[in-house]
């Protein structure tokens, strides 16, 4: 009996006109990307670009996320085709590829991550994305093209002017803006109100959109909703170093308000 590739939660989301909620994680512990997923987002979004973090602990995170069914998404390192292809084959529904220059080198991407007739992906079929084998051979390629996502990031000021172009591709997902880069790359290391980068945030969205391709980027709270109004159906919008950090900040700040209190309370006073 020929199984079937698990379908991505992230996917049908989007496809469906809903919005999907993600949460970054940086600390190397499947248990937190399980946190994640029991709180209820809808992706958990682990790094490979900065962190590096060993293959075993990402097999993890896969399993943390599919036993809630929730996606896995990695982002990779720039590297070979391997860097990009290991992910997927451990069953991570999505990878996100960072600092996409311009059109040829998204080409080169989707060439690398799609199986044919889109690319020329290298095929094993014997890992977890494909059951160990039990994914028919000729369906594997056509479900893993349909229910794995690919996302390009635009993080810079080099890939705009072909922007339309690299968006009118067939074979990746989402376009997902970066504005921490970006704002580095235009020399306004964060200005987040600076009028460029307000004006490509808005651009990558409209321009996402016009060729049938869904919008990604970083927010929060505070400005969700007109990420929402600009077109962008999926944001990340926490991490777990900045929930851990506040929370730890919060405790010692009370802890020494507390103390300062009571060392100001001679016994002589009371």
């Amino acid at each position: 009996m020929s199984l079937k590739m698990r379908e991505s939660r992230v996917l049908a989301k989007l496809r469906a006109g809903e919005t999907v909620c993600c949460f970054k994680i940086n600390l190397a512990d499947p248990r937190s990307v399980e946190i994640a997923a029991l709180a209820g987002f809808d992706c958990v979004w682990a790094d490979q670009e900065h962190i590096g973090q060993d293959w075993s602990i990402m097999a993890a995170n896969v399993w943390a996320t599919k036993s809630h069914n929730v996606d896995l998404l990695v982002r990779v390192p720039r590297g070979s085709y391997s860097d990009y292809l290991r992910p997927l084959e451990l069953d991570a529904s999505g990878i996100m590829v960072p600092h996409v220059k311009g059109v040829e080198d998204a080409r080169k991407v989707i060439d690398m991550v799609r199986f044919y007739p889109v690319g020329r992906r290298p095929i094993d079929g014997g890992n977890a994305d494909a059951a160990y084998t039990g994914v028919d051979f000729n369906e594997y390629l056509v479900q893993a093209n349909q229910q794995r996502f690919v996302v390009l990031q635009i993080e810079g000021p080099e890939p705009l002017e072909e922007l339309e172009e690299i968006a009118a591709l067939d074979g990746f997902d989402m376009l997902f803006f970066g504005p921490g880069d970006f704002s580095q790359g235009i020399g306004a290391p964060g200005q987040w109100n600076h009028s460029k980068l307000l004006e490509t945030r808005v651009k990558v969205a409209e321009v996402a959109a016009k060729y049938g391709k869904f919008a990604g980027t970083v927010g929060g709270l505070g400005n969700l909703k007109d990420l929402l109004d600009m077109g962008y159906h999926f944001v990340s919008i926490g991490a777990d170093v900045v929930g851990l950090k506040n929370y730890c900040q919060e405790l010692v700040s009370a802890f020494k308000n507390t103390t300062s209190d009571a060392a100001s309370t001679s016994y002589l006073e009371n």
